[in-house]
């Protein structure tokens, strides 16, 4: 069986953020940790405008080709890990815009998270994308990683200083994502799961 398709999706668009080196950091790390093939993806590089499809997505019928194009991609992934910012309490609008472009293609797929922020380490931003995620039909995972303080985090040259210990918890939530992902792409494939 081939590995399971992990698509990491980061969340941030705006000049100065540290999602991508965050997402950089995590993406290196599951390349290291051979569980799943790995892509990366960043809403900043997709470049979708905000959702102007005239129809609702549920029905799957785009008008445009950046909304095709998404859907190409999503639809691609097995399962998913948003790098999100914590925003005022919450998670940011692109990350929001990417999840309502789209429906059935992110339906029965495993989500996790790398969230970053101050004191909270992003748990804000986690608890309400847990929601929309449902509401998609999404299965989120209950591990999470949390990174608090991102500014210290960050090196002179803007990349991302990890620890020991958050490595030790991302690859355990990688081993929880994966052990899902194979249970839920047997389920969607019809396979019995054994």
């Amino acid at each position: 069986m081939p590995a399971p398709h992990l698509q990491i999706i980061v969340g941030s668009t705006r000049p100065g953020r540290r999602g991508h080196a965050v997402g950089t950091w995590f993406h290196d790390l599951a390349v290291r940790h051979e569980g799943f093939g790995i892509e990366f993806v960043d809403l900043a590089e997709v470049g979708l405008p905000l959702l102007d499809e005239p129809r609702p997505p549920q029905r799957g019928q785009y008008d445009h080709d950046h909304t095709r194009r998404w859907s190409e991609t999503v639809r691609a992934a097995d399962a998913y890990v948003f790098v999100v910012p914590e925003y005022n309490h919450s998670y940011n609008a692109a990350t929001k815009n990417a999840l309502d472009f789209l429906a059935k293609e992110w339906a029965g797929k495993p989500v996790a998270f790398v969230a970053y922020g101050g004191v909270s380490g992003g748990a804000r931003a986690v608890t309400a994308l847990i929601p929309v995620v449902s509401a998609l039909k999404m299965v989120p995972l209950s591990h999470s990683v949390h990174i608090p303080s991102i500014r210290t985090a960050m090196t002179s040259g803007g990349t991302f200083e990890s620890s020991p210990g958050l490595d030790a918890d991302a690859s355990a939530m990688l081993d929880e994502l994966r052990r899902l992902t194979v249970t839920l792409s047997a389920l969607r494939l019809g396979d019995p799961v054994g």
